[in-house]
């Protein structure tokens, strides 16, 4: 996870009442994930490295899998995190060195609590449907969470609830008078919202949470801004509601969470709060430390790559360096 490069970001008109400057439409770029998927990675971007507390959003697909294995992600660590994965069409296993060996199929939600270490692997059954479309979502754990233990959640039924020409399904949070059964550590939302007519919808807002919104399928319009998949619409704080209009059939993620106010330094698959403690949790997996081993996954572990020369720095919620 150390590629954060990005195109410019499009700098928009600041929306009512936002504390933040503006709205600011991110395009993503494409990353390879293991050796027959490719992702868009959506976040951390150079303008832009989280969203409340979601530190990163890769969208995959929809790829056709029918001739191929399709995800196929060997064991690979992971700190100071969560991972929240949802799936649109298609199926993945789950398997961690907790013991879990768990499929994901679309409209359920699992979520991996890293903490201070664990390892999971991530494939397509060998009978796989012949559409690959989802996300693979990260929350940076706040302190003293992410020194904590690991877990592992999965959720076969989400809170569901339709206004108009919208439906919401509810990963993690509260919104709309439902509440999530996914634990997280800080404030935050996460919902798709699924379009099936052309009337705007409006959506009640938190004004103490920042936003972003992508596409998953379809396009959408918020604000008079258009924004179809391949971009995220980040909203700064300070928005009581929102205005959406979207293509009848357009499946839409909205994120969203408190300003996450701690120092992140993020490489690879881990997110720590130092160059020590990163290189650390590196020389770790390679020598078989700490992470354990994935269940029931008999492929050799994910090593991971030479630390960069130059020391990994800190940065905060906006892309900024700290000393």
């Amino acid at each position: 996870m150390d590629r954060t490069e990005s195109l410019p970001a499009q700098t928009l008109p600041p929306g009512v009442g936002s504390t933040d400057p503006g709205s600011v439409l991110l395009p993503g770029h494409d990353v390879p994930l293991g050796r027959y998927t490719t992702v868009r990675r959506l976040l951390p971007q150079r303008q832009r490295r989280l969203v409340g507390a979601w530190c990163f959003v890769d969208h995959f697909g929809p790829d056709d899998v029918a001739e191929r294995p399709g995800m196929e992600v060997p064991p690979h660590p992971h700190t100071g995190l969560q991972t929240v994965t949802w799936l649109l069409d298609g199926e993945i296993l789950h398997r961690d060195s907790l013991g879990n060996v768990q499929p994901i199929r679309p409209g359920q939600l699992n979520v991996m609590t890293s903490g201070h270490g664990i390892a999971h692997s991530e494939r397509s059954p060998l009978v796989h449907p012949p559409v690959m479309h989802g996300v693979q979502l990260w929350v940076a754990l706040p302190d003293p969470a992410r020194a904590g233990a690991a877990d592992f959640a999965h959720h076969a039924e989400l809170p569901r609830w339709r206004d108009g020409d919208l439906a919401g399904t509810l990963l993690v949070g509260e919104m709309a008078g439902e509440r999530s059964p996914a634990v997280v550590h800080t404030p935050l939302v996460g919902a798709q919202l699924e379009v099936s007519g052309p009337a705007p919808a409006t959506l009640p807002l938190r004004r103490d949470f920042e936003y972003g919104l992508l596409a998953m399928s379809g396009s959408a319009e918020v604000d008079g801004v258009a924004f179809a998949p391949g971009a995220l619409l980040y909203l700064g704080a300070g928005r009581e509601s929102l205005t959406l209009r979207g293509a009848p059939g357009s499946r839409l993620l909205l994120l969203g969470g408190t300003p996450f106010e701690e120092p992140l330094v993020m490489w690879w698959n881990f997110v720590g709060r130092s160059h020590e403690e990163v290189a650390a949790a590196r020389e770790d997996w390679m020598a078989g430390r700490r992470f354990g081993t994935v269940a029931d996954d008999a492929a050799p572990p994910l090593p991971a790559p030479a630390l960069p020369t130059t020391r990994l720095k800190a940065r905060d919620r906006r892309g900024g360096t700290l000393a």
